[in-house]
């Protein structure tokens, strides 16, 4: 299984070029625009383990800045200030990492 067997490849395109330039990257921008934000928690989960590369069950700052490579691998990183928003924003239990409910928390706020 891929991750475009959940989400439109064509969705995921259009969300990476929106966050194309260094520090351009808006979560709740791609989340939507990826067909993220319309996913139901079973399906985000099943997501989430796409971006947990270590099978962890939590996203760490290293996987938080490939983000957007485990959408498609020639997408860039995020900065150091986005991938610093992006754990600030999901990270609810300052544990300096995301758990897959913070994930789906983060998508649908």
């Amino acid at each position: 299984m891929s991750i475009t067997d959940i989400l439109s490849a064509d969705d995921i395109a259009a969300a990476l070029q929106e966050c194309q330039e260094p520090d351009t990257f808006e979560p709740q921008k791609f989340f939507q625009t990826s067909g993220l934000s319309k996913m139901s928690a079973s399906q985000l989960k099943d997501i989430f383990q796409f971006i947990d590369n270590d099978q962890s069950g939590f996203l760490d700052e290293d996987e938080v800045k490939y983000f957007l490579q485990r959408f498609q691998s020639d997408a860039r990183e995020l900065t150091e200030s986005e991938t610093k928003s992006l754990m600030d924003a999901a990270d609810n239990d300052g544990d300096g990492k995301i758990g897959a409910d913070e994930f789906q928390e983060m998508v649908h706020s």
